[in-house]
């Protein structure tokens, strides 16, 4: 049963390592370790969360396999020396992943355990990346061919994203089924047009003093869905240090949401976790797939040129998106390594270089918003998932 509740989430007290938390401060270009050290920072913004739904008994995230991971692997997947991915071998990377997520016998089964013929699925893609790194096109359409063989009518399944000029860009239309609803909740990253969102369900947060303070969320997530598939993809970041599950279904779920970093600043450490963790998106949210086919290691999270574009040629299956997220850190952290740049927990002021040029991509060794790769430990916190490496279980599958 629906209930109106204000919860104000002061980000110091999120769990009990806040009372003892400090900021994590790099000395010159050394890297932070990624072992799960990391404390909750105190001195941070103010968040309240308006929401009228309840949590599900068992929310989608983490979900009923906290911690679990199936990373399905395939050199046949992608041609990198033409960027085509390979329809059959996702296909069959697709039915690998869901079986060993699940245990299922076969492929039909391991969806059935998230989905029935009733729900109103979305479909939550990245489209950032056009035009070559975006939620592939093989992974969305078989996504949408297992629901419908599980029984979900096409009515009743939406591929969603925040900005409609990305969806038209990117153009998944002419791939996937005539009838599947392609929604976006506005036109364009303008701020302009609220009527995609829903006015009761939001946070609330003055980061910069800036005039509008609410992120609110779209009415399609609040309204219409009763499940949805994160399908994000393997990206740097320059004010989250990556694109990954948390980001894209909190970014990509929420209304203004660029005012978090700014001036070389970025709030995203204690935001995107608490976006996500807002019901009912966090409820909602049951399973993660994370596209790995193709990567951007620096100038995320769009992907304008190929200079940074690398194949990690993998697809990787789970509830929990902290986990999966805190695989990604050390995906993006070992190539930029490999690429000698910087690395992303890099915190040192002398690194940064604020610049309001596209010039700054050229260079993988200035930050123009100090990064905040702790939001996935940050979301742990909140819940969301498992960060410590140790307690996380990687089920390695090669197609």
């Amino acid at each position: 049963m629906h209930r109106r509740a204000f919860v104000r989430l002061l980000a110091a007290a999120a769990s009990a390592k806040a009372t003892a938390g400090v900021e994590v401060a790099a000395k010159g270009p050394s890297r932070a370790p990624l072992a799960g050290t990391l404390q909750i920072r105190t001195g941070l913004p103010a968040l309240k969360v308006v929401s009228r739904y309840s949590p599900a008994a068992i929310p989608g995230m983490p979900g009923p396999y906290p911690g679990r991971v199936v990373a399905v692997k395939s050199d046949k997947s992608v041609d990198i020396s033409t960027g085509a991915a390979n329809d059959e071998v996702v296909r069959e990377m697709m039915a690998r992943g869901m079986r060993g997520l699940t245990g299922a016998g076969t492929t039909a089964e391991a969806w059935r355990r998230f989905f029935t013929p009733s729900d109103v699925v979305g479909i939550k893609v990245n489209c950032g990346g056009y035009p070559h790194c975006v939620s592939a096109y093989e992974i969305i359409a078989e996504t949408v061919r297992q629901l419908m063989g599980i029984g979900v009518p096409l009515t009743q399944i939406y591929l969603y994203e925040r900005f409609q000029n990305q969806l038209d860009e990117v153009n998944y239309a002419p791939r996937l089924p005539e009838g599947l609803q392609i929604v976006a909740a506005e036109r364009a990253n303008r701020n302009t047009d609220n009527s995609g969102y829903d006015p009761a369900t939001y946070l609330e947060a003055d980061l910069f003093g800036e005039e509008d303070t609410r992120s609110n969320m779209m009415r399609l997530v609040s309204k219409r869905l009763t499940k949805i598939i994160n399908i994000p993809n393997m990206k740097d970041h320059g004010a989250t240090g990556v694109t990954g599950c948390l980001k894209n279904i909190a970014y990509g779920s929420f209304s203004n949401v660029a005012r978090t970093h700014q001036g070389g600043k970025s709030h995203t450490y204690s935001v995107v976790g608490t976006l996500a963790s807002i019901e009912p998106l966090r409820s909602r949210t049951v399973l993660q797939i994370m596209d790995g086919l193709r990567g951007v290691w620096h100038a995320g999270p769009f992907a304008r040129t190929t200079k940074y574009v690398f194949y990690p040629r993998q697809i990787m299956f789970g509830t929990d998106p902290v986990a999966i997220d805190r695989l990604l850190l050390d995906i993006i952290e070992n190539k930029r390594r490999e690429q000698g740049a910087l690395s992303i927990w890099d915190r040192s002021p002398s690194s940064l270089k604020m610049d309001n040029t596209r010039a700054r991509d050229a260079d993988p060794n200035v930050n123009i918003i100090i990064r905040e790769p702790g939001h996935v430990e940050y979301a742990s916190s909140l819940g969301l998932g498992v960060y410590d490496r140790a307690r996380i279980t990687v089920q390695d599958v090669t197609v």
